[in-house]
């Protein structure tokens, strides 16, 4: 009897223990699909449990605690980047009247006669404020473009047309820098919903890369799926400095009188449109790459 009944009290026992581990599993599961939720949107919403484990009521607590200081940490930063932008917008704007006006009067005095010796410390003064008023003027467009709430205007735009519009614009300043230009397009016309202003301005920073850096040529490249490719001699290049090239402000001494602005611009607009932008170096030459996939 007594055997009997020890596998009675233990076969109990194992059954509330089993229970027990279920109603366990069942809460960190819950636990788990409320915390993704809450961390992959925008709310106030506390994680509720409908167990009444006190172990996981206290993680939940806890995780609670964790996520109301995630959201004052996410306001803070966000509140600061706005402000940050705002200062930026507001001192471009506060420092393109005086350089404009400097610019100005250096302009007067080229015109007037004056030692040779002179002369050559206000050509090099010249050039300093042309490289101020031109890191001002791309302050101002990058605050703009990285501050910019309202979506992109989408519109049917013809990639080939771009391409060719934007290549027909530098065309001269290609030129002029000894690069001959080699375009290939496809025959069958790309289209996709884009911001033509947006892509032209993209294009237009991406052109503008290639005089920086180019060692005498430049290839340019659109494929039927959407992707764009701009590829030339980097001399001035290495690996490293390739995968920095879309941070703000980064300058490399190859690139004579860069802001470092242009491709940041760049990526944020690109990927405002639902596109994507990269950079790769290979044997010596820079390649880079824009996709704009077609709408599902």
């Amino acid at each position: 009897m007594l055997p009997w009944l020890l596998c009675a009290v233990l076969t109990s026992f194992v059954l509330i223990l089993w229970v027990r581990l279920r109603l366990l599993q069942r809460s960190l599961d819950e636990i788990g699909r409320s915390l993704g939720e809450r961390l992959a949107s925008d709310t106030n919403n506390p994680i509720f449990l409908s167990s009444r484990d006190p172990y996981a009521r206290k993680l939940a607590t806890e995780l609670n605690a964790q996520l109301r200081e995630l959201r004052r940490q996410r306001q803070r930063y966000e509140n600061g980047d706005r402000e940050l932008k705002e200062a930026v917008t507001n001192i471009s704007h506060d420092l393109r009247t005086p350089l404009t006006a400097m610019c100005g009067y250096l302009e007067l005095l080229d015109r007037t006669d004056k030692p040779p010796e002179l002369e050559r410390y206000l050509s090099l003064i010249a050039g300093r404020a042309q490289v101020m008023k031109r890191l001002t003027e791309e302050l101002l467009r990058y605050s703009l473009a990285a501050g910019q709430e309202e979506e992109p205007c989408l519109e049917p735009v013809d990639l080939n047309a771009v391409v060719e519009e934007s290549i027909a614009s530098f065309y001269a300043a290609l030129i002029e820098a000894g690069i001959v230009p080699h375009v290939s397009l496809p025959e069958q016309r790309v289209i996709r919903l884009l911001d033509r202003a947006a892509l032209a301005r993209i294009l237009g920073n991406l052109l503008n890369n290639a005089l920086r850096y180019s060692g005498g040529d430049l290839d340019v490249t659109l494929g039927s799926d959407g992707t764009l490719t701009l590829s030339n001699t980097a001399p001035g290049l290495d690996e490293i400095q390739v995968g920095q090239l879309f941070d703000r402000f980064f300058t490399v001494e190859a690139a004579y009188n860069s802001t470092g602005l242009g491709l940041s611009i760049s990526k944020a607009l690109t990927e405002r449109m639902g596109g994507t932008i990269s950079a790769h170096y290979d044997g010596g030459r820079l390649f880079l790459i824009l996709r704009f996939p077609a709408a599902c």
